[in-house]
């Protein structure tokens, strides 16, 4: 199926030069003279090598025709995470590579998107944010509210992003599955 180039986020799979690629990170690039483009750092699923490719924006890509398969994440266990099958309830481990960075967001009972290939799972797809906890997160420097500066602070799953000063230890955050970053304090 075709899509828009700018369409395309982590965990998808596409079809380029007669070989499915995932794709692992994504940068939309606007350079100073000429029009935008994405650059998508991609991976082989068969070989494992990896790729970066450039197309504009108004591009097309085929994008692969996978089996998709709603799943349960239950564990993880060293580098390997076990999901459950909501239809049929048979346990697939996935390695952490086929996940890639977003792993660490990864939690408890969270309901995720696997993409198949001819039974081999090759992508998992993650709900597009996630509610996490602050446990550290650095004093408010007096004086710095007038700008919109940002304080690093930690995560409960350990990962450090960057927060607006208003945000405390002990603050409920909703931070974006794709890119890691802050996107509002949760309304909960």
């Amino acid at each position: 199926m075709k899509v828009n180039a700018n369409q395309m986020r982590p965990g998808h799979v596409l079809e380029h030069n007669g070989k499915l690629w995932v794709i692992q990170k994504t940068a939309i690039v606007q350079p100073g003279k000429g029009g935008a483009f994405i650059q998508l750092e991609m991976k082989d699923v068969r070989t494992g090598t990896k790729t970066i490719e450039r197309f504009r924006t108004q591009e097309t890509v085929e994008r692969a025709r996978l089996d998709e398969h709603e799943m349960t994440f239950l564990f993880s266990e060293g580098d390997s995470y076990t999901f459950m099958d909501k239809e049929s309830y048979e346990q697939v481990s996935i390695p952490r590579e086929i996940i890639g960075d977003q792993a660490v967001f990864l939690q408890d009972g969270m309901e995720v998107t696997v993409q198949s290939f001819e039974g081999a799972p090759l992508s998992v797809e993650l709900p597009p944010k996630v509610t996490l906890q602050i446990v550290e997160a650095d004093p408010v420097v007096k004086g710095q509210t007038a700008s919109s500066s940002y304080k690093p602070a930690k995560l409960e799953n350990g990962v450090s992003i960057l927060v607006p000063p208003h945000i405390e230890a002990g603050t409920r955050v909703v931070v974006d599955t794709s890119s890691g970053e802050y996107v509002e304090r949760a309304k909960d």
